[in-house]
């Protein structure tokens, strides 16, 4: 009988209670909102008026009265911009939309949000009603954690799509704009748009649609300068001060050469016109966003200055020049939507911003704005970090095009894992090696420049948007030469590889090697960070913390992540001189480089073994002669 009790016990013990969820009683609501019309290719019935005050430089505020011709009555909805071209996520700062106000006919409304579509007011207006006014500020950034500073008191960098509304139901190319400005006084401003008339600190545009509008952004300051680089493209340059101004003529005319040396590689321009707009500034937000017929570029203010330290952020240019026919012109099918409310398909971006990536410094080279050894080393560094990527073995290059809307590019904490936006840099490397290949299946007779004319090429001047698909590219590289380009691009895209094809070097007469001696580029792009990227696999900044650890090097099987502050090294107070002489010391020893780390409010002693040396990577020549990288990095033009 106890036996009998005892096993019941058991029994009844070894099956605990489950908690249990009732059945929901109610009923969940139906998600309300989007009550708004779908985009059609018709054009809108009125012209809108946009006057935009951008004069307080002291607040950083602007401050918009925009006039919308009604078109419909009843429920009428207004978008602010939110899928921004060249952003490739929905990126409109809707956050800093204050003060709206709405009247109709003169006469105040209540507006409401869409509850769905937070971009998306709705507005009331009344039958025979013929005008909606739309009044409110921009409050633009003041310190960089609310965003990019677009206001200092020396430059602004106006973008219309923050400072205005459209109707919904409509292509934004078919909205008629007149857009005016008010700017401090003594100012210049300059943009793709151009002037109709001015009236003291005020300048009228041009009208064009709101689709342009969009793509035209203006920058302004009290210290500018101008170049002419051809007839049909101008440089305009602000600074902070005007001595940051004072470009030699020789570097002039290497801007000048890149517009020499892009008309070459793709056989003609698709604007009527083209303005770089560039500031040199550590005032206002960095930025580097293409437009059609101009681009929005930010650089250091020692451009000019300290040309000679290194090429700094040169290569800038040349890739935002590059997306006039890669990027704007030739699009992706997914990217060419018909306003700024639908979502954007980013599956193309290696054929995009891969493309530019190349292009940018092949055209930076060519130019001489970069010289080719620069460029060389540059491709080195490039190479060796996406071999780095862990992350290659789980994530195709494609779907790190969905990488600005996954991580609205935010700080990675194991980047060579998790991936990044490499279709920028990877898709560099595939498009050296489909230069490669065209190389050698031509014998020599054609290179990537022949894909550039057809694919990128057109009508002189036309600036209209040509969509493309995956298969258009295969059938331009297979017009220049026979092959599987089909299988070729989709191994390369569309599946993860543990490693890193480096045929479009090896096969154009260069090999990726590692030396203990750091190059002129990379101490001028290192700075005051120490990248030991490819030794111990981190990087520390100048307040000695580390920034980046690469996934499974010395310092990720160490316990080393982002944040870690490095307080001593081998006894000594942290230094980069002091811990790249550790390493040295211990080059093909058994001893350890001694750690004092520190990781928030916890100390720790750190033995770390690596017996490798400096390792810092480099394009190394194979044979003799002129090779395919050698042709393909000559200037084309006298």
């Amino acid at each position: 009988m106890r036996i009998f009790i005892l096993s019941l016990l058991l029994a009844t013990t070894a099956t605990p209670i489950m908690a249990q969820e009732s059945a929901a009683d109610f009923v969940y609501p139906q998600a309300t909102g989007h009550n708004i019309p779908a985009p059609k290719d018709v054009a809108y019935p009125g012209v809108m008026k946009l006057s935009v005050d951008a004069s307080d430089t002291t607040r950083g505020i602007f401050v918009v009265d925009q006039s919308i011709p009604v078109a419909a009555t009843g429920n009428v909805t207004l978008l602010f911009p939110a899928w921004l071209p060249g952003n490739h996520a929905p990126r409109g700062q809707i956050e800093k939309i204050v003060d709206i106000r709405f009247s109709v006919d003169g006469k105040p409304v209540q507006w409401t949000r869409d509850s769905l579509d937070v971009f998306a007011f709705h507005i009331p207006v009344p039958e025979g009603a013929k005008n909606i006014r739309a009044q409110f500020k921009f409050a633009s950034a003041t310190v960089s954690d609310q965003g990019r500073i677009v206001m200092t008191p020396a430059m602004l960098n106006l973008q219309p799509n923050s400072v205005s509304l459209y109707p919904a139901g409509y292509y934004v190319r078919q909205i008629p704009v007149d857009m005016s400005v008010t700017y401090p006084a003594g100012w210049t401003q300059a943009g793709a748009l151009r002037v109709s008339s001015r009236k003291g600190n005020t300048i009228n545009y041009e009208r064009t649609n709101y689709e342009t509008l969009v793509d035209s952004p203006i920058f302004a300051g009290k210290y500018y300068r101008q170049d002419k680089l051809s007839p049909t493209v101008t440089a305009n340059w602000f600074a902070d001060e005007a001595k940051d101004l004072a470009a030699k003529p020789e570097q002039i005319a290497m801007h000048k050469k890149l517009v020499a040396e892009a008309k070459a590689a793709f056989g003609m321009e698709h604007f009527d016109h083209y303005d770089f707009l560039t500031a040199l500034t550590d005032e206002m937000g960095g930025i580097g966003l293409e437009h059609h017929r101009s681009s929005e570029n930010g650089v250091n203010p020692g451009y000019f200055l300290e040309w000679d330290k290194g090429p700094g952020r040169r290569n800038l240019l040349p890739h935002e020049y590059t997306h006039s026919w890669a990027g704007k012109y030739r699009r992706p099918a997914g990217l060419a939507t018909p306003d700024f409310r639908t979502p954007m398909q980013n599956n193309l971006l290696w054929a995009y911003e891969g493309i530019d990536q190349f292009y940018g410094y092949v055209l930076g080279a060519r130019s001489g704005l970069f010289s080719k050894q620069q460029t060389l080393d540059a491709l080195a560094a490039i190479a060796a970090n996406l071999a780095e990527r862990k992350g290659r073995n789980w994530r195709a290059l494609e779907d790190t095009t969905h990488d600005p809307i996954i991580t609205a590019r935010r700080p990675k904490g194991w980047v060579s894992m998790q991936r990044s936006e490499d279709y920028y840099n990877e898709g560099l490397v595939v498009w050296l090696e489909a230069d490669s290949i065209i190389r050698a299946q031509s014998k020599g007779k054609k290179s990537i420049d022949d894909f550039a004319k057809i694919f990128y090429g057109g009508t002189p001047g036309d600036y209209k948007v040509k969509p493309f698909v995956f298969g258009d590219i295969v059938t331009a590289l297979n017009q220049i030469v026979p092959y599987d380009w089909a299988s070729f691009l989709d191994t390369r895209i569309n599946k993860p590889a543990p490693t890193l094809n480096l045929n479009g070097f090896t096969n154009n007469g260069y090999r990726l090697t590692y030396t203990d001696k750091q190059n002129d580029y990379l101490k001028s792009v290192e700075d005051s960070n120490l990248d030991l990227s490819y030794s111990l696999g981190m990087t520390v900044n100048k307040d000695a913390k580390v920034t980046a650890v690469m996934w499974d090097s010395p310092a990720f099987q160490n316990g080393i992540t982002v944040g870690t502050k490095i307080l001593s090294v081998n006894g000594r107070a942290y230094s980069k001189e002091a811990l790249k002489d550790a390493i040295t010391a211990v080059k093909g020893s058994k001893n350890p480089i001694k750690f004092i780390l520190q990781k928030g409010d916890y100390y720790e002693n750190l033995d770390l073994a690596y017996q490798g040396g400096l390792r810092y990577p480099v394009l190394e020549k194979i044979g003799g002669g002129e090779s395919g990288l050698d042709r393909l990095l000559k200037p084309q033009t006298p």
